[in-house]
């Protein structure tokens, strides 16, 4: 996948967008300069766009705000699906985050952008303008799904307008003093979507779980979907608070095991026996395991491996040959 696609139009414009590149040396990105490339001349801008739109994390368009705004208009799908799209006029004097300022971190890649040519950052988003809380970038940085994109604005208003907002979690961590625990608008961040207690509530679930699991050899995805399903919903968590897949190295290309990962966009990560042997703490053991891939218990060892030694959280559940445990990586809410 490529990271970003900058596309300029006159020759002072391709120079800029090579200045990013050198600038953003270790990212994947990709220069269309058409003014300059003949092989562009007659690819159309409509299919590039529409491409970058769905493949890249960046955008950036070295030219004419209206040719940006044209050219993305017709395939903007929503806060959480558009990439960040930035635009620089051909002079290099003005870095512009055009969409997705919070969610896609346009806002903060503008302002690196705009030190680095010594240009001036463009931001309009007004919790930005006014200085006040965004809790969209609030999720970003704080590894959380947002869950209801479209109940930002509520939160946003209350703060804008100088009210207070509604804040309850599951988690530790001192709250700002505009975060109270009744309010008509407010969040609650927690490992699922299940309680509203605000008239506008909006749903963050941190991305801190990680699933261990062990299976006999070209196990089904069906019965690996179940399985996890079976555990998670056992403890009232919700998929998207999942952030890894983990096992032991013998299962690095067990098909089911990645056909689950490739439906919920989760890296499968493995370790070895020594890796998962070296842990200590009481585990479920199971002699059959142990004689089979030299360790006791494979998944409640990678999911507290996976997790960097934190809390299991859901020791081994069995369903139809497969085995799954939870564990859940150290996280407190940080304002």
């Amino acid at each position: 996948m490529i990271w970003g696609k900058i596309i300029s139009f006159t020759d002072n414009g391709a120079k800029i967008a090579q200045k990013i590149v050198d600038l953003m040396p270790n990212d994947k990105i990709e220069i269309y300069r058409r003014s300059i490339d003949a092989s562009l001349d007659n690819t159309s801008l409509k299919r590039m766009v529409q491409q970058a739109m769905v493949d890249c994390k960046l955008i950036i368009f070295v030219g004419a705000t209206g040719i940006a705004v044209r050219a993305i208009a017709p395939y903007l799908q929503g806060k959480t699906y558009d990439p960040a799209v930035l635009v620089i006029d051909e002079q290099g004097k003005f870095v512009i985050s055009l969409l997705s300022g919070h969610l896609g971190n346009a806002n903060d890649l503008a302002k690196m952008i705009a030190n680095k040519l010594n240009a001036l950052p463009v931001i309009t988003t007004a919790t930005d303008a006014r200085g006040v809380f965004a809790v969209d970038t609030w999720a970003k940085n704080n590894k959380c799904a947002v869950i209801e994109p479209d109940r930002i604005k509520y939160i946003s208003g209350a703060l804008l307008k100088g009210e207070n907002i509604g804040l309850k979690s599951d988690f530790s961590g001192v709250r700002p003093i505009n975060m109270v625990n009744f309010a008509e608008n407010g969040f609650v961040v927690a490992l699922n979507a299940n309680e509203n207690p605000f008239k506008n509530t909006l749903h963050l679930i941190p991305k801190i779980l990680h699933i261990g699991i062990g299976c006999r050899k070209n196990t089904s995805l069906d019965n690996i979907s179940k399985a996890i399903k079976i555990a998670l919903d056992k403890y009232s968590i919700d998929i998207r608070a999942v952030c890894s897949i983990a096992s032991i190295d013998i299962k690095q290309n067990e098909a089911g095991i990645l056909a689950f990962c490739r439906e919920n966009n989760l890296p499968f990560k493995t370790f070895t026996a020594d890796e998962l042997n070296s842990l200590d703490g009481e585990f479920t053991k199971s002699e059959f395991v142990r004689k089979t891939v030299n360790v006791d218990n494979v998944c409640e060892r990678s999911a507290v491996l996976s997790a960097k030694n934190h809390d299991l959280i859901c020791k081994k559940l069995s369903y139809s040959g497969v085995t799954v445990a939870i564990a859940r990586e150290k996280w407190e809410m940080k304002f």
